[in-house]
């Protein structure tokens, strides 16, 4: 009998099962795909090495801004592809070398719960059944794709995971979804020369995340030839045609040799026997502090509970499983997790929202600062602007940090630390800064 079984190979999955090894667990992980799950090899990193060839591109193209004369700029869309695979290869490569270092019994197959009690879990795989003590959903979430006529049996139509298999950019692309995967596929395309068309339901992109910032960064996109229809909802899809309504209630249609199906993921909560045991579910499954589900040796980490979709927080949410399994004092907390979007300028952004201070009606007030009072951002972005945002209760304590601008992902984690630990924005001000960095702005608010 094992100590821990692990569904899935993903954020989750891999990470809780290298720590129960560390620990001295026998574990068993059970992945269908790839190990490393959709982030490693379907999202994050191939999105992110796509992304980083486009401001290699940007880069290139815009170099006389920076006095540094480029000519026949071009870019061959098979070596960008290839480099992708090369990298996921790369990471999958040591998410196995983890695995045997640490003992993990790696199972490549659909794994399915066949029973489960609050003693032992079985688990059939192929032919082969397991048993163990304890059980750790990371089934994680599959992309939601919505019942418009004219999707099924369209080869126009991708999700995330059909893009990213492309070896030649689109003609003419349009993306149904103005979020984050959204986002970034547009900047992609764009920065590539591709014409963009994005359409969105809602009054501004980036839906959940600073609605200022949003704007702003439509409007940069927009300056750069991306066709933006806001509070549109589509009605049908034929062929590479997208016929929506508009905010005024006129049908529109716009065509893209390409389509990129982007509204959103959803828990994967079927295929794997979830029936079969008695854990509740809600909009994914549901779990306490401790990452427990209903029955209390059955943990769920990662997308499948459906609160935070974001490699980041399944990492956390597993560390948390496993230290509760292994008597360790732990819990988890969701008031400051980061999230980037990765376009170029990129977006990011940690604690609570404007928006989501005023619905709620949190007292607080509003500091900003252009990002160009940072000395490093002019150097390093010519012609470029930019956004610091930071929300503050009465007390001055930091409540949620907002950015716009390169490269605000490398030093939002400073702003997840403050929020973390309460710190005021004194005190934040105490600490001293590398000079010149970008990340200097966080004090100068």
């Amino acid at each position: 009998m094992y100590n821990l079984a692990i569904i899935g190979g993903g954020p989750a999955g891999y990470v809780a099962a290298e720590r129960a090894g560390k620990k001295g667990l026998k574990v068993v992980l059970f992945e269908k795909r790839e190990l490393g799950g959709v982030c490693l090899n379907e999202g994050c990193i191939p999105t992110k090495t796509l992304l980083y060839s486009a401001k290699m591109y940007d880069h290139a193209c815009g170099g006389k801004k920076y006095g540094i004369k480029t000519e026949n700029v071009s870019f061959e869309y098979k070596k960008i592809a290839e480099r992708k695979t090369k990298v996921v290869r790369k990471l999958v490569a040591g998410i196995k070398m983890k695995m045997e270092a640490h003992d993990i019994e790696v199972v490549r197959g659909e794994a399915y719960i066949t029973k489960g009690n609050n003693d032992s879990i079985t688990i059939s795989c192929g032919e082969q059944f397991y048993e163990a003590e304890k059980l750790l959903i990371c089934t994680g979430s599959e992309a939601f794709i919505p019942p418009i006529p004219g999707i099924e049996g369209n080869t126009a139509v991708l999700t995330n995971r059909e893009m990213l298999a492309l070896t030649e950019a689109p003609q003419s692309f349009v993306i149904i979804g103005g979020g984050v995967i959204g986002m970034e596929f547009a900047s992609f395309c764009n920065s590539l020369g591709t014409p963009v068309t994005v359409i969105e339901m809602l009054p501004e992109i980036l839906g959940g995340m600073d609605r200022e910032i949003g704007e702003m960064l439509r409007g940069i996109y927009a300056k750069r030839g991306v066709k933006f229809c806001m509070e549109c909802r589509v009605t049908r899809i034929d062929g590479g045609k997208v016929y929506y309504i508009d905010m005024e209630g006129n049908e529109q249609i716009v065509e893209g040799e390409k389509i990129l199906m982007s509204v959103g993921r959803r828990p994967t909560l079927t295929g794997f026997g979830l029936e079969n045991i008695a854990v509740e579910t809600e909009r994914g499954i549901k779990v306490n502090s401790v990452m427990q589900t209903s029955m209390p040796n059955i943990y769920a980490a990662g997308d499948v509970t459906g609160f935070s979709l974001l490699a980041h927080t399944a990492s956390r949410e597993a560390e948390v499983a496993v230290n509760h399994i292994t008597g360790i004092e732990d819990c988890m907390e969701y008031n400051a997790i980061p999230g980037v979007v990765y376009t170029n300028p990129e977006v990011s952004c940690v604690g609570i929202t404007e928006e989501q201070a005023l619905k709620n009606g949190i007292e607080h007030t509003v500091c900003k600062l252009p990002m160009t009072y940072s000395g490093r951002f002019v150097a390093e972005n010519e012609g470029q602007t930019g956004l610091c945002k930071v929300i503050l209760s009465p007390d001055e304590k930091i409540l949620g940090v907002h950015m716009l601008g390169n490269p605000s992902s490398e030093f939002v984690c400073a702003a997840c630390m403050a929020i973390g630990t309460g710190m005021t924005m004194e005190q934040l001000r105490r600490m001293i800064f590398p000079h010149p960095t970008v990340s200097e702005i966080l004090k100068e608010l």
